[in-house]
């Protein structure tokens, strides 16, 4: 096989390089002063067993992750196949986000999105800086999963469904 490297040049080059590993998506919400408050993240992998860590990466620029992050407890909602729209609205910056999209309060505070295929209360373990990002290390504390459930996978700058295998 032959190829040549090329040296990064700009975002445009690595987001397409980016681009071909495909991510979960996921929902990162609480209770903020009544209300539901959250936001979407697609760099989110498991990171360690023992202690049950998972990562998720925000941009710095993110304006609601300074008000997600002083919850005592968060809600990680692992978006399931068919639940791209309501990921593009958790994403936009619309003031109410939350609009349509049914969910549920669990008693710390933590928010989940119904239908997700796995949902999550965590707690902030640690906050790496990297580069025009932050590096979020969440500690699960607890959580329920429906592996019969298709996961939304976001490759290529568009949602996906995984082909049944």
């Amino acid at each position: 096989m032959t190829f040549v490297i090329e040296q990064v040049s700009d975002a445009t080059q690595l987001r397409r390089a980016f681009g071909c590993f495909p991510s979960g998506v996921t929902a990162l919400c609480a209770e903020v002063d009544g209300a539901p408050a959250g936001m979407a993240a697609s760099s989110f992998t498991s990171v360690s067993l023992s202690p049950a860590l998972v990562s998720v990466c925000i941009q710095n620029s993110s304006t609601t992750w300074p008000v997600l992050r002083q919850r005592a407890v968060l809600g990680v909602s692992v978006l399931a196949e068919g639940q791209d729209a309501l990921c593009r609205q958790l994403a936009s910056r619309s003031a109410d986000r939350f609009a349509g999209i049914e969910w549920a309060a669990a008693p710390s505070g933590a928010i989940f999105i119904d239908g997700s295929t796995v949902i999550m209360e965590c707690t902030v373990h640690e906050e790496l800086s990297a580069g025009d990002h932050v590096v979020v290390l969440l500690e699960v504390q607890g959580l329920h999963a429906r592996p019969e459930t298709a996961p939304l996978v976001f490759h290529g700058s568009s949602y996906r469904r995984l082909a049944p295998g």
